[in-house]
């Protein structure tokens, strides 16, 4: 469930921040070196045209769960034996289509009536790294390994630190981990979901139709927006960042450029799609498969619209936690990658 696939308050995901970024890479482009103006054009429009099948892949598969009413599934995570939670809040938090700032508030009640917060925090940490949408953009960037991997990595990570949250449950650290009236607007613009059994067939009932083409709209937009900031990034980074630069920073072998990867994805990281196409910039340069991994790993987790999530119903103590083991969880998948890939 990545961090910005429904991030619907912000005017409908038609902000003028991204646009009004990439207006001004272009006229900067066209002012300082007019040659290259046309050719970052030609590459963004090119990059665009190659991903549009996933992008309406990830549009419509995106409205269709919405619309059906799927995120009525999540509460089957949070049943049964604190084990077995774990496992259910990993894997629905890295498969689900659904951002972390949309379930606030049900993630607020289950805490306040004693959900275990171990596999919340499984939920909070996969949900930010993937989901249908981002598994399609990733695959056809990146590779459908690298998608795999990721996929896997989130809900591995979920299941780790979810269990080290229950093994140190009774500590200081992880007790009482909820704020005193915590918060639960958040960055999307929260609506009431539908309630009860998902609803497949979703077609004949006109409120879920109009669901299904405002989630589809909106999502188009946004990954359109970003998707256009990041290939004209990768533009300008092939064209003017010296690969030797890349190559000597997060290139060349060993835990250093893993970790480095992991600790440049925080303050780096745009959004889960945009990601995509710098990575695939960083690593035409030279960039490790480990140090990708690490990236996009570290970068998820720590994402603004993920990290408000958590920030904004726990105490400090326990959202230092979340990023701690989003930190290991990163470079371990980074270690591991780099030695499969």
């Amino acid at each position: 469930m990545a961090e910005t696939t429904q991030v619907q308050s912000q005017s409908r995901n038609w902000t003028p921040g991204a646009w009004g970024f990439t207006a001004a890479l272009l006229v900067l482009i066209a002012l300082l070196d007019w040659p290259q103006f046309g050719p970052t054009l030609l590459f963004t429009a090119k990059a665009l045209a190659g991903t549009a099948p996933f992008i309406a892949f990830a549009v419509l598969a995106v409205a269709y769960l919405k619309a059906s009413g799927a995120e009525t599934l999540l509460a089957r995570a949070f049943e049964g034996a604190p084990a077995r939670m774990i496992v259910m809040a990993a894997l629905l938090g890295g498969l689900s289509p659904f951002c972390s700032c949309e379930v606030i508030p049900f993630i607020a009640a289950l805490l306040a009536v004693g959900a275990p917060l171990g596999a919340v925090m499984a939920f909070w940490l996969a949900s930010p790294l993937m989901d249908p949408a981002m598994f399609a953009i990733t695959s056809g960037t990146l590779g459908f390994d690298f998608a795999l991997a990721k996929t896997l990595s989130a809900v591995s990570i979920g299941m780790m630190g979810g269990f080290a949250v229950m093994a140190l449950s009774r500590s200081a650290l992880f007790a009482d981990p909820l704020r005193e009236q915590p918060a639960v607007g958040g960055c999307c613009g929260v609506k009431k979901p539908f309630s009860g059994k998902p609803v497949w067939a979703f077609w004949g009932d006109a409120p879920r139709r109009a669901v299904f083409s405002e989630a589809a709209l909106t999502n188009a937009l946004f990954l359109i927006k970003w998707l256009t900031l990041a290939y004209v990034v990768e533009a300008i980074m092939l064209t003017y960042v010296p690969a030797e630069m890349i190559a000597g920073v997060l290139g060349g072998e060993g835990l250093t450029p893993i970790l480095l990867g992991a600790l440049v994805g925080a303050p780096a990281y745009l959004n889960g799609y945009a990601a995509v196409p710098l990575v695939d910039a960083l690593l035409a340069q030279g960039m490790t498969q480990g140090a990708a991994m690490s990236f996009v790993i570290a970068g998820g987790v720590s994402c603004i619209p993920a990290a408000i999530a958590v920030w904004a119903l726990v105490k400090p103590r326990v959202f230092a936690a979340y990023l701690g083991f989003a930190l290991v969880g990163a470079v371990a998948a980074g270690v591991i990658w780099q030695a499969v890939a």
